[in-house]
């Protein structure tokens, strides 16, 4: 990971989400960027959203989130992790 970011967004539409976030999780462990927030959207059935919670995905973001809901998350959850 070249940059600092501090939230990684994927929106998978494909219903791959039970193979691509998986693999893209062990890149940034990999990479020792496993301390990045990784948060999902797309088309993501509820029943997968606790193995997305298991694997690491700080947060699932269903079709309707408002993108407001989805910048309040990142402002709190960011700034809770500088302050850590």
């Amino acid at each position: 990971v070249q940059e600092d970011v501090d939230v990684v967004g994927l929106s998978i539409l494909s219903g791959a989400h039970n193979v691509l976030f998986p693999k893209i999780m062990d890149l940034l462990k990999e990479k020792g960027a496993d301390d990045i927030a990784v948060i999902a959207g797309g088309i993501i059935p509820d029943k997968d959203i606790p193995f997305l919670k298991k694997i690491g995905i700080s947060r699932t973001f269903l079709p309707g989130s408002s993108t407001q809901d989805i910048a309040d998350w990142i402002k709190k959850n960011v700034r809770k992790r500088h302050n850590e």
